[in-house]
């Protein structure tokens, strides 16, 4: 029963303002969320039992249409939980996430096992009148029937239940597996002492280091954090190779020490689980099940892919290896090179083959000028204009927002937020987050969408510098970005990125190939200190060095790929140290890289099913990416209007209302060539 009161609840109120509404974070508290999404599951809930009873014959109108409007306060409250739970988790948090996590799962159960609402689908699909639908009504119709078989719609009552119970037990464990890997991150760190302990550090670096000890309140003259965005930059110039072996370790141990966050019992269950549920859905395992509705369709498939990049990676990084261990020789170093040595000696590497530093490039990759770069490159492939908006309240003073908008016309086409910095309470890593998803149902619904990331803060009169790593990860999560924006759709399911797992990275990847283009680097890589361009000839040094270092990622990647793929293909209880060893030593994996994710920290598959076997992804989405690529370099270049055009018309604008195969050949006008991924990583391709 509705209480008066629960409509004060702030996370319950319509979102106002302009663009159709925006969240206000001003109003939100933590105590709010259990009573709001209780209400609001209640109110869903109602909506479904609605349309499955309705005596009317199933039309799209009052069963498809009906679902697409269903939850729209669910959907609200959902955004601003996600938020809380990737931006600003704190333990008064993660008791509300632990008891409503398998709250928010059971939703999807009582909608895919509901019988009534299931036949009213299936009578619908099956009929004459769903031919006579347009082609995004159809997609849609079938996307829900697809769905709703695959969750287990036409499984008896009892394996109904069992399949519910589950999917309640992973909730919660997906959200114990990501709160004990935060801790990791959070309480673990690398103290250093003296100036020596800085040895070899960027300047910039040292400062944000000695910044976060103070943060943090130790009596140490700097810390490094326990996360990708700082430990590896200090692996990759600290001089300290003992330092070096200690950041390591803690980064490559996180949920695998012995203490209350060791995060392999979790997995495991969550291994368990899934093995036990794919089986009841009618699948050997889970890979299969989770492959039934991917591009690759074929665990087989995915693993070939893999075995045909793999050996020519392997063969690339022995080669790098031997020329990283004569230059340990010819300092007299006696040792073999670790995993700790990787990334400096490559450094060192590169330097000396390319007569390129690292350090040297950072000096003119400041953050907001790449940002101003990506905003350019957009408007220069899809006329998009961005205008900072100031008005709009954020969850924390690093977030700033943007109207996004059509430059010829003005008309705006949706909100873009920006929250890069790391800070206590937020996951590592980076990611975009659609808040609000594009659709016309009613109106015309702006997409609201995030790009999140966890670069180095530093003082706070200085430029932010980054890393090409990064710069790269930047382009990378602003593509996601572009993606969720573009969408000109008329139902939120078929929106933005809904797309296939193994297709959503593609726009992604495809857009990292314009860092690079000549037109960005000569207009926003600019020195902090002089604001010159990068000098003609660094541009000419990072072309020639674009493939270095090209077999470390790969392997470090598809290492990743290969066990997630492994972990879920076995139905039985596994060993994590043991598996991971097993599988490793099965592909030849070089000594001197550990995977990107260990099994302990792989919370791309273990903090929800998204990535379950499905971290391939990458690799399978860069073969498009790069087959996509040459499109534009057989036309005028990087920045052709008609390649852009396309792009924009076949790929970006439709979201999911199009088989994603045929999407691409639409405009690619083939099936992606993987001998194209072959080429752009000077790979050799094999006959």
């Amino acid at each position: 029963m509705k209480k008066e009161t629960d409509f004060e609840n702030p996370l319950l109120q319509q979102w106002q303002g302009l663009y159709g509404g925006v969240p206000d974070f001003t109003k939100y508290k933590i105590s709010d969320f259990k009573p709001a999404i209780e209400f609001a599951i209640q109110e869903k809930l109602d909506e479904i039992e609605a349309i499955a009873n309705n005596s009317e014959t199933p039309t799209f109108e009052n069963t498809i249409l009906a679902l697409e409007l269903s939850g729209d306060k669910l959907e609200r409250i959902h955004a601003v939980y996600g938020i809380y739970r990737s931006n600003l988790s704190t333990p008064q948090f993660n008791i509300v996430d632990t008891e409503m996590s398998p709250k928010l799962a059971e939703i999807s159960d009582k909608l895919y096992q509901n019988e009534k609402l299931f036949s009213r689908i299936d009578k619908l699909y099956k009929s004459e009148s769903s031919k006579k639908l347009n082609a995004e009504q159809q997609r849609l119709l079938w996307l829900y029937y697809t769905d709703f078989v695959r969750e287990g719609a036409e499984l008896n009552e009892k394996d109904k239940k069992e399949v519910a119970k589950i999917n309640q037990e992973l909730a919660g464990l997906f959200t114990l597996f990501s709160q004990k890997l935060l801790a990791e991150e959070n309480n673990q760190f690398l103290e250093l002492q003296s100036e020596n302990d800085l040895d070899g550090l960027p300047k910039e670096f040292k400062e944000a280091a000695i910044a976060e000890a103070k943060e943090r309140n130790l009596n140490v003259l700097a810390s490094i954090g326990n996360t990708r965005s700082s430990i590896e930059p200090f692996l990759t110039f600290s001089n300290r190779r003992d330092l070096r072996e200690k950041a390591f370790d803690i980064f490559v141990k996180r949920g695998d020490n012995e203490n209350a966050n060791n995060t392999n019992a979790t997995l495991v269950s969550i291994l368990q689980l899934r093995a036990k549920k794919a089986r009841l859905l009618g699948f050997k395992n889970f890979a299969e099940w989770s492959l039934s509705n991917k591009m690759a369709k074929d665990p087989q498939k995915t693993l070939d892919l893999m075995e045909s990049v793999w050996r020519p990676a392997v063969e690339k990084v022995k080669k790098d290896v031997s020329a990283m261990q004569e230059m340990v020789n010819q300092e007299g170093g006696n040792f073999k090179i670790q995993p700790w040595d990787y990334r400096y000696y490559a450094e060192k590497v590169r330097k000396a083959k390319y007569d390129l530093d690292q350090n040297e490039i950072k000096q003119y990759l400041q953050l907001e000028n790449l940002r101003e770069g990506m905003f350019w490159t957009a408007g220069e492939l899809f006329d998009l204009g961005f205008k900072q908006l100031f008005d709009v309240p954020v969850y924390h003073s690093d977030v700033r927002v943007w109207e996004v908008n059509n430059k010829n016309t003005g008309q705006p086409i949706g909100l873009w937020y920006f929250d890069p910095y790391a800070r206590v309470g937020k996951r590592s890593g980076a990611w975009m987050n659609s808040h609000r998803d594009q659709q016309k149902i009613v109106g015309n619904v702006l997409p609201i969408v995030s790009n999140n990331c966890n670069f180095i803060k530093g003082n706070a009169d200085d430029p932010v510098l980054i890393s090409w790593d990064d710069a790269t990860t930047l382009f990378h999560e602003f593509g996601h970005a572009l993606h969720g924006l573009c969408s000109n759709v008329t139902y939120p399911s078929l929106s933005g990125t809904s797309v296939a797992r193994d297709y959503v990275e593609f726009p992604s990847q495809l857009l990292e190939h314009w860092l690079a283009t000549p037109e960005v680097l000569n207009r926003f890589a600019l020195h902090y200190k002089t604001n010159e361009p990068l000098p003609q000839s660094l541009v000419e040094r990072i072309g020639n060095a674009a493939n270095f270092n090209e077999g470390f990622a790969t392997v470090e990647t598809i290492s990743s790929s290969f066990v997630d793929m492994k972990l879920h293909l076995t139905n039985e209880t596994i060993d994590p140290h043991k598996f991971e060893k097993e599988v490793l030593e099965e592909i030849s994996m070089p000594s001197e890289i550990v995977m990107r994710h260990r099994i302990p920290q792989f919370a791309h598959i273990f903090s929800s099913d998204g990535y379950a076997a499905g971290y391939y992804s990458y690799l399978w989405a860069d073969v498009i990416n790069a087959d996509a690529y040459e499109a534009f370099l057989e036309g005028d270049g990087p920045f052709d209007k008609k390649v852009s055009k396309r792009l924009y018309d076949v790929v970006l604008s439709v979201g999911n209302t199009i088989d994603n195969e045929e999407m691409y050949e639409n405009f690619r006008g083939h099936a992606p060539q993987s001998d194209a991924l072959m080429r752009a990583r000077n790979f050799p391709v094999e006959k």
